[in-house]
């Protein structure tokens, strides 16, 4: 019986240098990311705004401007903290408004922003870009030559994670107490549609992500998760289950 014939040398030394290359040049943008962190005037803030609004009315507009990063720098990822920064103000005040829902003490108001800034959106998110990143390059990847960005996978993500973080922990704010919390049909209709309409929004963004790629195919499957999560949403409504109260009593016992 033969043994399979290993890959000439040549192939696979540079098969490895290929591999060392791209590690080197992933770990300098992290380092040239992190220290950008400290570094406030050369921050776009101006421009980060504008996509948070875009984000809701017109997503499509604000992947176009990683295809231009890709063209002009050569990677989709962003190199600008300015739009984490100004997320994790949001996550700030987010979490103020939800601590006094909550009528919860400050050391609780630390644990919430906590959980939700580490929890919810860092691991969370780090294990969805994960599963998005090995997916699409090993599934749905249609070119050799280039692959999918970890750090554009972790992008899309917080692109996605951003428009049901105001639905859910700030715009819900304003009806949970005087309507939402309460065992009305109505009450439990309008949660429960927030809450479907945030994770439609996060399905959304997370296949226009992709689907902006070139050498992505069958980005459509992103969105197939909707079709149970819909029957999802109806079983809840008809069996009396308030998703936003239930989300909140898990909130209010984790970190009081």
């Amino acid at each position: 019986m033969m043994s399979s014939s290993p890959l000439p040398e040549p192939v696979t030394t540079r098969m490895r240098q290929r591999h060392r290359t791209e590690s080197m040049k992933a770990m300098d943008k992290c380092h040239q990311y992190v220290t950008r962190l400290f570094r406030f005037g050369h921050m776009d803030f101006e421009f980060a705004v504008w996509q948070m609004i875009y984000l809701f009315v017109s997503p499509k507009k604000v992947y176009r401007n990683f295809q231009y990063r890709k063209q002009t720098k050569n990677q989709f990822a962003r190199d600008d903290p300015a739009f984490l920064l100004l997320l994790f103000v949001w996550f700030v005040i987010s979490a103020t408004g939800l601590s006094l829902a909550l009528k919860l003490h400050f050391l609780g108001f630390v644990k919430f922003l906590f959980w939700v800034v580490f929890i919810d959106c860092v691991l969370v998110g780090a294990l969805v870009a994960t599963l998005f990143w090995f997916v699409t390059n090993r599934y749905m990847r249609s070119s050799d030559t280039e692959d999918v960005e970890w750090g554009y996978a972790f992008d899309v993500h917080l692109n996605a994670f951003f428009p049901p973080l105001l639905i859910l922990h700030v715009f819900q704010l304003f009806f949970y107490n005087v309507f939402i919390s309460e065992d009305y049909f109505i009450a439990r209709l309008f949660g429960n549609t927030l809450w479907m309409i945030s994770v439609t929004y996060y399905c959304y963004i997370t296949f226009l992500g992709y689907s902006c790629l070139a050498i992505v195919r069958h980005t459509q499957t992103i969105l197939y998760p909707l079709v149970p999560l819909f029957f999802v949403y109806l079983v809840s409504i008809i069996a009396g289950i308030n998703v936003c109260r239930v989300m909140m009593d898990f909130y209010h016992y984790r970190v009081y």
